[in-house]
């Protein structure tokens, strides 16, 4: 297994993780398989999306906070409920296809850690199985 760290700026934010995932597979001896991508945080998540316009991870975020709304009526006492449905929904975690050490994401995909209580230094764990 191999940690990563990613340093978010913002409460919520969608930050593009494909060039540091795509940097750990070049510089690995292993050529093709899977790689899982493992979020160990309770209010932050992760997901493939679109990475031509940036307008669609505002819009996801936006459409979150609507759907979520940050509130004091929710009964945990931190006050970041909000953060940890949204990360439920996003997910902790994804697997991605690697050929001759190349992230296999379609044409307009990045990787995304989709932060909800920033800003924070979240980790990653990553783990690449072998396949034929």
């Amino acid at each position: 297994m191999k940690i990563i760290k990613v340093a978010t700026s913002k409460r919520e934010q969608f930050v593009d993780i494909t060039s540091k995932l795509q940097n750990v597979c070049e510089g690995e001896n292993w050529d093709s398989g899977i790689l899982t991508v493992f979020v160990p945080h309770t209010t932050c998540g992760i997901t493939i999306n679109e990475n031509a316009d940036p307008d669609v991870t505002a819009d996801m975020t936006g459409f979150l906070s609507k759907l979520i709304p940050r509130s004091n009526t929710f009964h945990h006492a931190e006050g970041n409920s909000d953060s940890h449905i949204k990360a439920s929904l996003m997910g902790f975690s994804v697997s991605i296809f690697v050929k001759n050490k190349n992230l296999q994401l379609g044409r307009w995909q990045a990787v995304y850690l989709a932060e909800f209580d920033g800003s924070r230094e979240r980790s990653l764990w990553l783990k690449f199985q072998i396949t034929d």
